[in-house]
């Protein structure tokens, strides 16, 4: 059975997807850029607050799943500019800890709403044994 996530603690859809979907002991985050959870587009200013909110947004999303960080298996990064890549891993790391799921970091050029990363991730559901 899926399970399809919502929660009004992150960004909601602005399109055709849920938050994200749970099955199988898994949980499939979409895609979460750096909105904060206001009506409207509202992205903080700057690249450190823009990859603290996407992250903070992942988060909410997982919690809402019955998950968390400490669970994530894998995790996809998108940059808009690979020069950021550095301070995105720095600021990355302090997020996680010291656990470092599998991940993948695509250099992507333009992102919806002129944002700096968009992040989507797979985690053991809660009920599931790490």
């Amino acid at each position: 059975m899926i399970e399809y996530i919502v929660t009004p603690n992150a960004p909601l859809p602005r399109g055709h997807y849920a938050q994200a979907t749970k099955a199988n002991g898994l949980v499939f985050v979409s895609g979460q850029l750096p909105l904060q959870n206001v009506d409207g587009v509202v992205l903080p200013e700057g690249l450190d607050a823009q990859v603290h909110q996407a992250l903070s947004n992942v988060r909410e999303v997982l919690l809402a799943a019955g998950s968390d960080v400490d669970k994530l298996l894998s995790v996809q990064i998108y940059v808009s500019d690979i020069d950021n890549w550095p301070r995105v891993n720095e600021l990355y790391r302090a997020f996680i800890g010291s656990d470092a799921p599998a991940r993948t970091v695509v250099p992507c050029g333009h992102l919806h709403y002129g944002a700096h990363v968009e992040i989507s991730a797979i985690a053991l559901s809660g009920d599931v044994a790490r």
